[in-house]
Protein backbone atom coordinates (compact mmCIF):
# COMPACT_ATOMS: atom_id res chain seq x y z
CA UNK A 1 0.00 0.00 0.00
CA UNK A 2 1.57 3.28 -1.12
CA UNK A 3 0.61 6.98 -1.24
CA UNK A 4 -0.43 6.73 -4.91
CA UNK A 5 -2.93 3.98 -4.15
CA UNK A 6 -4.32 5.94 -1.23
CA UNK A 7 -4.60 9.11 -3.33
CA UNK A 8 -6.46 7.23 -6.05
CA UNK A 9 -8.77 5.57 -3.52
CA UNK A 10 -9.63 8.94 -1.93
CA UNK A 11 -10.39 10.41 -5.35
CA UNK A 12 -12.76 7.54 -6.22
CA UNK A 13 -14.67 7.91 -2.95
CA UNK A 14 -14.86 11.70 -3.18
CA UNK A 15 -16.02 11.70 -6.81
CA UNK A 16 -18.37 8.74 -6.41
CA UNK A 17 -17.28 6.99 -9.60
CA UNK A 18 -14.23 5.60 -11.35
CA UNK A 19 -14.78 7.66 -14.50
CA UNK A 20 -15.00 10.98 -12.63
CA UNK A 21 -11.96 10.17 -10.50
CA UNK A 22 -9.94 9.04 -13.54
CA UNK A 23 -10.79 12.27 -15.34
CA UNK A 24 -9.75 14.40 -12.36
CA UNK A 25 -6.51 12.50 -11.75
CA UNK A 26 -5.65 12.29 -15.41
CA UNK A 27 -5.20 8.54 -15.89
CA UNK A 28 -7.08 5.89 -17.85
CA UNK A 29 -10.08 4.36 -16.07
CA UNK A 30 -8.84 0.73 -16.52
CA UNK A 31 -5.55 1.71 -14.87
CA UNK A 32 -7.40 3.28 -11.96
CA UNK A 33 -9.54 0.16 -11.55
CA UNK A 34 -6.41 -1.99 -11.47
CA UNK A 35 -4.85 0.19 -8.76
CA UNK A 36 -7.98 -0.23 -6.64
CA UNK A 37 -8.06 -3.99 -7.26
CA UNK A 38 -4.41 -4.30 -6.19
CA UNK A 39 -5.16 -2.32 -3.01
CA UNK A 40 -8.10 -4.56 -2.14
CA UNK A 41 -5.97 -7.67 -2.72
CA UNK A 42 -3.20 -6.33 -0.48
CA UNK A 43 -5.66 -5.63 2.32
CA UNK A 44 -7.78 -8.74 1.78
CA UNK A 45 -11.09 -6.86 1.90
CA UNK A 46 -13.56 -5.21 -0.47
CA UNK A 47 -13.35 -1.43 -0.19
CA UNK A 48 -15.99 -0.44 -2.71
CA UNK A 49 -19.20 -1.88 -4.13
CA UNK A 50 -19.59 -1.04 -7.81
CA UNK A 51 -22.98 -0.45 -9.44
CA UNK A 52 -24.48 1.31 -12.44
CA UNK A 53 -25.00 4.38 -10.25
CA UNK A 54 -21.37 4.60 -9.19
CA UNK A 55 -19.59 3.23 -6.15
CA UNK A 56 -20.60 2.66 -2.53
CA UNK A 57 -18.04 2.47 0.25
CA UNK A 58 -17.99 -0.66 2.41
CA UNK A 59 -17.42 -0.55 6.16
CA UNK A 60 -13.76 -1.38 5.59
CA UNK A 61 -13.62 1.30 2.91
CA UNK A 62 -15.03 3.90 5.32
CA UNK A 63 -12.29 3.11 7.83
CA UNK A 64 -9.57 3.29 5.20
CA UNK A 65 -11.00 6.48 3.68
CA UNK A 66 -10.71 8.33 7.00
CA UNK A 67 -7.07 7.34 7.38
CA UNK A 68 -6.21 7.72 3.69
CA UNK A 69 -7.59 11.24 3.38
CA UNK A 70 -5.62 12.36 6.43
CA UNK A 71 -2.43 10.72 5.11
CA UNK A 72 -2.84 12.33 1.68
CA UNK A 73 -3.47 15.75 3.23
CA UNK A 74 -0.47 15.36 5.54
CA UNK A 75 1.76 14.53 2.59
CA UNK A 76 0.46 17.52 0.62
CA UNK A 77 0.97 19.74 3.64
CA UNK A 78 4.54 18.52 4.06
CA UNK A 79 5.31 19.08 0.37
CA UNK A 80 3.83 22.58 0.51
CA UNK A 81 5.68 23.58 3.67
CA UNK A 82 9.01 22.35 2.35
CA UNK A 83 8.55 23.96 -1.07
CA UNK A 84 7.67 27.32 0.46
CA UNK A 85 10.64 27.51 2.82
CA UNK A 86 12.55 30.68 2.09
CA UNK A 87 9.90 31.86 -0.36
CA UNK A 88 7.24 34.53 -0.10
CA UNK A 89 3.93 32.90 0.93
CA UNK A 90 1.53 32.44 -1.94
CA UNK A 91 -1.78 30.81 -2.74
CA UNK A 92 -5.52 31.27 -2.31
CA UNK A 93 -7.05 31.57 1.17
CA UNK A 94 -10.82 31.59 1.64
CA UNK A 95 -12.26 33.20 4.77
CA UNK A 96 -15.89 32.97 5.93
CA UNK A 97 -17.07 36.09 7.78
CA UNK A 98 -20.41 36.94 9.40
CA UNK A 99 -21.83 40.24 8.14
CA UNK A 100 -21.21 42.07 11.42
CA UNK A 101 -17.53 41.04 11.36
CA UNK A 102 -17.08 41.67 7.66
CA UNK A 103 -18.23 45.26 8.17
CA UNK A 104 -15.21 46.09 10.30
CA UNK A 105 -12.59 43.44 9.42
CA UNK A 106 -12.66 42.59 5.72
CA UNK A 107 -11.26 45.85 4.33
CA UNK A 108 -8.32 46.35 6.75
CA UNK A 109 -7.47 42.64 6.53
CA UNK A 110 -7.48 42.74 2.73
CA UNK A 111 -5.25 45.80 2.79
CA UNK A 112 -2.85 44.13 5.21
CA UNK A 113 -2.64 40.96 3.12
CA UNK A 114 -1.99 42.98 -0.04
CA UNK A 115 0.76 44.96 1.68
CA UNK A 116 2.51 42.18 3.58
CA UNK A 117 1.92 39.16 1.34
CA UNK A 118 0.88 40.29 -2.15
CA UNK A 119 1.16 36.77 -3.58
CA UNK A 120 -1.64 35.56 -1.31
CA UNK A 121 -5.08 35.76 -2.91
CA UNK A 122 -7.63 36.43 -0.16
CA UNK A 123 -11.25 35.46 -0.76
CA UNK A 124 -13.47 36.95 1.95
CA UNK A 125 -16.96 35.40 1.86
CA UNK A 126 -19.72 37.10 3.85
CA UNK A 127 -22.58 34.91 5.06
CA UNK A 128 -24.63 33.74 8.02
CA UNK A 129 -22.93 31.76 10.76
CA UNK A 130 -24.75 28.55 9.85
CA UNK A 131 -23.32 28.61 6.35
CA UNK A 132 -19.82 29.32 7.64
CA UNK A 133 -20.04 26.31 9.97
CA UNK A 134 -20.99 24.10 7.02
CA UNK A 135 -18.17 25.51 4.88
CA UNK A 136 -15.64 24.80 7.61
CA UNK A 137 -16.90 21.26 8.00
CA UNK A 138 -16.81 20.44 4.27
CA UNK A 139 -13.48 22.26 3.71
CA UNK A 140 -15.02 24.94 1.47
CA UNK A 141 -13.21 27.66 3.43
CA UNK A 142 -9.83 27.71 5.13
CA UNK A 143 -10.77 30.00 8.01
CA UNK A 144 -13.95 31.32 9.55
CA UNK A 145 -15.14 33.59 12.33
CA UNK A 146 -18.00 32.35 14.50
CA UNK A 147 -19.79 33.28 17.71
CA UNK A 148 -21.52 30.02 18.56
CA UNK A 149 -19.08 27.11 18.80
CA UNK A 150 -20.84 24.76 21.24
CA UNK A 151 -22.11 22.55 18.41
CA UNK A 152 -18.74 22.35 16.65
CA UNK A 153 -16.72 19.17 16.89
CA UNK A 154 -13.00 18.68 16.22
CA UNK A 155 -12.39 22.29 15.22
CA UNK A 156 -9.41 24.47 16.10
CA UNK A 157 -10.69 27.50 18.05
CA UNK A 158 -9.01 30.74 19.05
CA UNK A 159 -10.91 33.24 21.19
CA UNK A 160 -10.35 36.72 19.74
CA UNK A 161 -12.55 38.98 21.86
CA UNK A 162 -15.87 39.36 23.60
CA UNK A 163 -18.29 42.11 22.63
CA UNK A 164 -21.46 43.55 24.18
CA UNK A 165 -24.65 43.87 22.16
CA UNK A 166 -26.38 47.24 21.89
CA UNK A 167 -29.94 48.47 21.46
CA UNK A 168 -29.96 50.52 18.24
CA UNK A 169 -32.30 53.28 17.10
CA UNK A 170 -32.55 56.24 14.75
CA UNK A 171 -31.50 59.44 16.61
CA UNK A 172 -34.86 61.14 16.11
CA UNK A 173 -36.82 58.03 17.10
CA UNK A 174 -35.09 57.22 20.40
CA UNK A 175 -37.91 55.73 22.50
CA UNK A 176 -36.40 55.46 25.98
CA UNK A 177 -36.21 57.88 28.90
CA UNK A 178 -32.45 57.39 29.27
CA UNK A 179 -30.14 59.06 26.77
CA UNK A 180 -28.37 57.13 24.00
CA UNK A 181 -25.12 55.67 25.24
CA UNK A 182 -26.47 54.94 28.72
CA UNK A 183 -27.02 51.26 29.60
CA UNK A 184 -30.57 50.02 29.02
CA UNK A 185 -32.47 46.98 30.26
CA UNK A 186 -33.81 44.43 27.83
CA UNK A 187 -37.24 44.58 29.42
CA UNK A 188 -37.45 48.32 28.72
CA UNK A 189 -37.47 47.87 24.94
CA UNK A 190 -38.56 44.27 24.46
CA UNK A 191 -42.11 45.29 23.48
CA UNK A 192 -40.99 47.88 20.96
CA UNK A 193 -41.12 47.00 17.26
CA UNK A 194 -37.90 45.10 16.58
CA UNK A 195 -36.25 44.00 13.34
CA UNK A 196 -33.89 41.06 13.81
CA UNK A 197 -32.34 38.32 11.69
CA UNK A 198 -34.26 35.06 11.27
CA UNK A 199 -33.89 32.22 13.75
CA UNK A 200 -31.33 30.58 11.43
CA UNK A 201 -28.95 33.40 12.29
CA UNK A 202 -26.59 32.96 15.25
CA UNK A 203 -27.23 36.49 16.55
CA UNK A 204 -30.98 35.95 16.69
CA UNK A 205 -30.61 32.60 18.42
CA UNK A 206 -28.40 34.14 21.09
CA UNK A 207 -30.75 37.09 21.67
CA UNK A 208 -33.70 34.73 22.02
CA UNK A 209 -31.80 32.65 24.58
CA UNK A 210 -31.08 35.72 26.69
CA UNK A 211 -34.73 36.80 26.49
CA UNK A 212 -36.10 33.35 27.33
CA UNK A 213 -33.73 32.96 30.28
CA UNK A 214 -35.20 36.15 31.77
CA UNK A 215 -38.81 35.35 30.82
CA UNK A 216 -38.95 38.24 28.35
CA UNK A 217 -40.90 38.05 25.11
CA UNK A 218 -39.53 40.07 22.20
CA UNK A 219 -41.79 41.90 19.75
CA UNK A 220 -40.10 41.03 16.47
CA UNK A 221 -42.21 42.59 13.69
CA UNK A 222 -39.75 42.10 10.81
CA UNK A 223 -37.09 39.44 10.13
CA UNK A 224 -34.19 40.32 7.81
CA UNK A 225 -30.98 38.40 7.18
CA UNK A 226 -29.32 41.39 5.53
CA UNK A 227 -27.33 43.56 7.94
CA UNK A 228 -27.38 46.57 5.63
CA UNK A 229 -31.16 46.39 5.26
CA UNK A 230 -31.67 46.07 9.02
CA UNK A 231 -29.62 49.21 9.59
CA UNK A 232 -31.42 51.10 6.82
CA UNK A 233 -34.84 50.20 8.24
CA UNK A 234 -33.79 51.31 11.73
CA UNK A 235 -32.21 54.54 10.43
CA UNK A 236 -35.56 55.38 8.80
CA UNK A 237 -37.23 55.16 12.20
CA UNK A 238 -39.37 52.19 11.17
CA UNK A 239 -38.13 49.80 13.88
CA UNK A 240 -35.38 49.15 16.42
CA UNK A 241 -32.78 46.41 16.62
CA UNK A 242 -30.02 44.75 18.66
CA UNK A 243 -26.53 44.63 17.16
CA UNK A 244 -22.88 44.49 18.07
CA UNK A 245 -21.32 47.99 17.96
CA UNK A 246 -18.91 46.94 15.22
CA UNK A 247 -21.85 46.07 12.98
CA UNK A 248 -23.27 49.58 13.05
CA UNK A 249 -20.22 51.75 13.79
CA UNK A 250 -20.28 53.20 10.26
CA UNK A 251 -23.82 54.57 10.58
CA UNK A 252 -23.31 55.63 14.20
CA UNK A 253 -20.25 57.62 13.13
CA UNK A 254 -22.29 59.20 10.33
CA UNK A 255 -25.03 60.22 12.78
CA UNK A 256 -27.68 57.94 11.24
CA UNK A 257 -27.92 55.61 14.25
CA UNK A 258 -27.44 55.77 18.03
CA UNK A 259 -27.04 52.91 20.47
CA UNK A 260 -26.81 51.86 24.11
CA UNK A 261 -25.31 48.74 25.71
CA UNK A 262 -27.87 46.22 26.92
CA UNK A 263 -27.77 45.27 30.61
CA UNK A 264 -30.01 43.09 32.79
CA UNK A 265 -29.11 40.81 31.15
CA UNK A 266 -25.76 41.87 29.79
CA UNK A 267 -25.72 40.52 26.24
CA UNK A 268 -22.10 39.55 25.71
CA UNK A 269 -20.84 37.19 23.04
CA UNK A 270 -17.44 35.65 22.26
CA UNK A 271 -15.85 35.91 18.83
CA UNK A 272 -13.75 32.95 17.65
CA UNK A 273 -11.36 32.36 14.80
CA UNK A 274 -12.06 28.81 13.59
CA UNK A 275 -10.42 26.37 11.21
CA UNK A 276 -10.87 22.70 10.47
CA UNK A 277 -7.66 20.79 11.38
CA UNK A 278 -8.59 18.13 8.80
CA UNK A 279 -8.06 20.66 6.00
CA UNK A 280 -4.51 21.16 4.83
CA UNK A 281 -3.17 24.36 6.39
CA UNK A 282 -0.45 25.78 4.20
CA UNK A 283 1.83 28.72 4.87
CA UNK A 284 -0.55 31.17 3.17
CA UNK A 285 -3.37 30.19 5.54
CA UNK A 286 -1.09 30.52 8.55
CA UNK A 287 -0.04 33.98 7.39
CA UNK A 288 -3.64 35.12 6.95
CA UNK A 289 -4.48 33.77 10.42
CA UNK A 290 -1.56 35.68 11.90
CA UNK A 291 -2.52 38.89 10.11
CA UNK A 292 -6.14 38.48 11.22
CA UNK A 293 -5.09 38.38 14.86
CA UNK A 294 -2.83 41.42 14.38
CA UNK A 295 -5.52 43.45 12.59
CA UNK A 296 -8.19 42.64 15.18
CA UNK A 297 -5.87 43.60 18.03
CA UNK A 298 -5.22 46.94 16.30
CA UNK A 299 -8.94 47.57 15.63
CA UNK A 300 -9.80 46.94 19.28
CA UNK A 301 -6.99 49.06 20.69
CA UNK A 302 -7.97 51.93 18.39
CA UNK A 303 -11.62 51.68 19.45
CA UNK A 304 -12.84 50.84 15.95
CA UNK A 305 -14.06 47.41 17.09
CA UNK A 306 -15.49 47.85 20.60
CA UNK A 307 -14.81 44.76 22.64
CA UNK A 308 -12.73 43.13 25.33
CA UNK A 309 -9.47 41.85 23.89
CA UNK A 310 -8.70 38.18 24.55
CA UNK A 311 -5.22 36.84 25.14
CA UNK A 312 -4.55 36.34 21.46
CA UNK A 313 -1.47 34.29 22.14
CA UNK A 314 -3.61 31.58 23.72
CA UNK A 315 -5.18 28.93 21.50
CA UNK A 316 -8.02 26.71 22.61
Amino acid sequence: MDIKQLRYFVAIVEDGSFSAAASRIGIAQPSLSQHLKNLEQQLGVDLLVRSARGVTVTDAGEVLFGHARQIVEDVERAKDEVSQLGREPYGRVSFGLPSSVSMVLSVPLAETVRQEAPKISLRAVESMSGHIREWLQDHSVDLGILYEVNMLRNMHLRLLLTEDLHFVSAPDAWPLKSEPGKPVKLVDFARLDLVLPSLDHGLRAMIERFAKAHDIRLNVVVEMDSLSQIKTLVARGSAFTILAPAACQDMVAAGHLVSSPVVSPAMRRPVYLVRNPEKVMNRATREVERMTVTVIRDLILRGIWPGNLADLEEEL
